[in-house]
This record gives C-alpha cells, structure tokens and sequence, in this order.
C-alpha cells in the first residue's frame, strides 16, 4: 500500500468529492499548497539521484487539457484520465520523456468531467469507440489509492456505446471482479521475463501475480490481453523470453490461454533515461546498447532494424509453439 510522505496539491481541490476524500485519507501526511500541478519548482530542480526519492511523493490537481489522439492499435483514441504518473520506477520508462524525473504519481479529482465526455463522444459515434484511459498512468495501481477504477467501471457501463481500455504492471485486480463490467473493459497484462521484472522494472508486481492476475480477470469474463512490452534485448534475451512464453504456458488457465490476444512492443530508450539511471540507480544494469541501438528522434535509441526483424521473427516463432491460434494486434 503506498503511503506518500509529502502531499503537494493545487488550491480547489477540496471543492471535488475525490479531493475531499483524499485529503481526508491522508490528513496526517505532510501537505503544502501549490499553483499548478504541472510546475512544482522544488521538485524541478532536485537532482537525478533523488529520483525514486520523488516517486514517494504525491500531487493532487485537476487535469486541465482533456484532448483526445488518435490511436490505432487497440484503441482508437488516447484520453486524458485520472492521473499521470506513477510510484513505480521501471527503467524505461515513455513518461521520463515527457516530464523527466518528475514523473511522480499526479491525481486528477475532476473524474466527473473526464468521464462524462468520454460517454459523450461515444454515445454521438457512428461506431462502437474503444478509449484507452491507462495511457499517462497504472490505473490499477491508481485504484488502490482513490478506488477510481471502481467508480469508472460502475459509471461506465451504462454508457449506451463504447469500451475502454488500459494496460497495467499490477497484479491488485481483487476489487474489479465482481464489478458489473458488462464487457466493455479490456485490460492488457504488462509482461517480461522474471529477471528484468526484478532488474528493471522496480516497484511493480513480480511475474507470477501477473500471471494470476489475468487468469482472475479472464474468468471475471473481462477481455484480456497480454502486452510483451517493453522488449529488452539483452545478451540473453531469447533464453530468457523462451522461459517467460513457457511460463504462460504451464501457469494461465485454458479459458485465458484460449482468450488471450498479444501486443509486442520493443524497448525505445532514451538519454534523460541514461542521465537519470545513472545517478539514481548506479548499480542496476545497462540498457543502452551502442551496438544494436540506432537513434530515432531527437535523444531517443531504438534497436536497429536487422535486430527488431530478427525479435520479431523469433516472437511470432514462440507464439506459434505455444499459442498459435492467440491473435497478434501489433508489433511496434
């Protein structure tokens, strides 16, 4: 249970139930009052090292911007939702990129707003829109501090149209499943091999409750996915993915296994992230790798593309050895 050792939050707060609610659950945890979310001068100008130092923090706001980008891969449109942010410290993180060390855990109390223009925009819809909310954030790790996820589900499924989806590293999915979801959630499962779960990914639940977790979902009926992501290539990296796609094999149920759909994305790897893992995690393992790493973007790394076509070709090959009537979305 995250338990945060300062609060920051903006004036007005108080005026949201959620913001009642939160400075309530917190009332002995240290506060200070600040303008804008966004722009926290003290936290701007710590240094790299204290970044995981950081993530025990958390700010409370309103989200201003809710403007809605085209996706099309699960989703089709990325939505502003109920926080950015997280209490996690994955190595690779996309969010380091956009808001570099601090991309600590922010909540936003206008749900109400968020929510309703996503029912809005799909109930006026031609078609039948999925919304991926999880995008800036781990909603289900956000669920155990402000039950937002509980109240999205409930509010939802009267929506007369639409889905909405999320990805997620936790494993604390107990208090969604006997929601009435009435299959308009699809929840996608984060996964790596064990080692770099331990080595990378700090903070987030071990494999196993991953695991446990979706065949838990799957048999609450929701629509489940399994998202390979990030895939990092280490000097082992077929070893240890070959042990991971047995590990869903012999550990997920026969209605997941039957159920489950995949994504594969490969790691992109950053210089804010080299800087800060640097000072903030000297001893961890060394993403960056010069010799099948190209840059794409300005101080962004991929693997090369001789590389992603030799892990991809190698991935469809392990699908195919242990789920290959399981749909494959994408490969990005």
């Amino acid at each position: 249970m995250f338990i945060p050792e300062n609060i920051y939050y903006e004036d007005g707060v108080q005026d949201y139930e959620l913001g009642k609610e939160l400075l309530e659950k917190y009332k002995n945890v240290p506060k200070k009052v600040i303008d804008n979310h966004n722009n926290i001068e003290e936290m701007r100008k710590k240094e790299n090292s204290e970044f995981a130092k950081m993530k025990r923090n958390l700010i409370i706001g309103t989200r201003k911007t809710h403007k809605y980008i085209p996706n099309y891969k699960v989703s089709d449109f990325l939505v502003p939702y109920t926080s950015s942010g997280c209490t996690a410290s994955c190595m690779y993180c996309y969010l380091v990129c956009n808001y570099n060390k601090c991309s600590y855990l922010r909540l936003f109390v206008n749900r109400e707003k968020m929510l309703e223009k996503i029912i809005k925009t799909a109930s006026e819809a031609e078609k039948d829109y999925v919304f991926e909310i999880g995008s800036n954030s781990d909603l289900i790790l956000e669920n155990t501090i402000t039950n937002n996820l509980v109240w999205t589900i409930e509010n939802f499924k009267n929506s007369k149209k639409g889905k909405l989806t999320f990805p997620t590293k936790f494993d604390m999915v107990d208090s969604i499943l006997n929601l009435d979801h009435q299959g308009k959630i699809i929840i996608r499962m984060s996964v790596n091999p064990k080692d770099i779960i331990n080595k990378v990914e700090f903070g987030t639940s071990r494999l196993n409750g991953r695991i446990e977790a979706i065949n838990k979902l799957t048999e609450a009926g929701y629509k489940v996915g399994i998202l390979v992501a990030p895939i990092i290539l280490l000097d082992n990296w077929k070893t240890l993915y070959a042990d991971l796609f047995k590990s869903l094999s012999d550990s997920l149920t026969e209605k997941a296994k039957k159920q489950v759909f995949f994504e594969f994305i490969f790691m992109t790897y950053s210089y804010i992230h080299k800087m800060i893992n640097q000072e903030a995690f000297p001893n961890a393992i060394e993403l960056y790798n010069k010799e099948i790493m190209t840059v794409r973007g300005k101080g962004k790394y991929t693997y090369n593309q001789l590389v992603r076509e030799e892990g991809e070709k190698y991935f469809r090959g392990l699908m195919n050895k242990y789920f290959k009537n399981n749909q494959i979305i994408y490969f990005s």
